[in-house]
């Protein structure tokens, strides 16, 4: 989940007492670093977007991981979190009516089929009768010093009663190249950033749980990676400045092109961006 502001917006509410001058989330991050106009489709033109199926099962999964712990620890089994798959979904359709028309020509019993088997998998990383996160969608926020807000959602914080903090992101797709993931672990890292910079506490561990292929990659932090990231982040945040300022929203073709919405309207494929938005 994102929630961004354009950098030349003025958020309405001051945090602490000080402007903030701009919002940005660490999927956000992602995207400019993927692609500047991929970037300013999303936050700049809102330009929306076609469910897809993967993506729908990322966001039907995480929310029976996220239902999964209010039950109790002896309930958490697979066949529980595959009984909870259709009620999610119900309330999903209800928050948007949209996400039924994936199915118009596809089969829904095999693509729930396809979720039960990846909350199946996600049940050979862990116990969840053994857990009891101290978090779960947990919204954080850091100002830093250039007055940048770092926010987003966290999926799962685990906190031990020494104190120790684990961050986990479900990813439902597969584990792919050591870019991928260290795209994935900057953001994790973002993560650890805000966290940081409003507990005082360093996380100990960053784990992505990949349910795609059952695989988990972790990480542990320090204080250096942290002040390292941050440069990064202040880094891309004064390239989302020169862009606004300039118009330059240059695209990056990858192999990613083949899963973007917006390839119609991209100049590496013939396509022309619409005029951007007025102030």
């Amino acid at each position: 989940m994102s929630v961004d502001t354009s950098p030349a917006e003025r958020l309405s509410t001051p945090v602490d007492g000080v402007e903030v001058l701009g919002a940005l989330s660490p999927s956000r991050a992602g995207d400019f670093m993927a692609c500047p106009l991929l970037y300013r489709f999303r936050t700049i033109d809102r330009l929306p977007e076609p469910p897809s199926p993967d993506a729908a099962r990322g966001s039907l999964v995480h929310k029976v991981l996220e239902d999964l712990f209010d039950l109790p620890a002896e309930s958490r089994t697979p066949e529980q979190a595959r009984s909870m798959l259709a009620p999610a979904w119900s309330r999903l359709l209800e928050q948007d009516p949209e996400l039924g028309e994936l199915f118009a020509e596809r089969s829904f019993d095999d693509w729930l089929a396809s979720c039960a088997t990846v909350l199946d998998r996600y049940f050979t990383l862990e116990d969840p009768r053994r857990l009891e996160p101290a978090e779960r969608e947990l919204y954080v926020e850091a100002l830093l010093d250039s007055r940048l807000l770092l926010r987003g959602f966290i999926d799962r914080l685990d906190v031990a009663p020494t104190g120790e903090i684990r961050v986990v992101d479900y990813k439902t797709g597969r584990s792919i190249s050591e870019r991928f993931e260290a795209k994935a672990l900057f953001q994790l890292k973002i993560y650890a950033l805000v966290l940081w910079r409003t507990r005082g506490v360093v996380p100990t561990m960053l784990q992505l749980v990949y349910l795609g292929n059952g695989e988990i990659l972790r990480y542990a932090p320090d204080e250096d990676d942290l002040r390292a990231t941050e440069r990064k982040v202040e880094a891309i945040w004064a390239a989302i400045r020169r862009a606004e300022e300039t118009g330059d929203w240059r695209p990056s073709p990858s192999r990613l092109c083949g899963f973007c919405a917006h390839q119609a309207l991209c100049p590496s494929y013939g396509g022309t961006p619409p005029p951007l938005p007025t102030r």
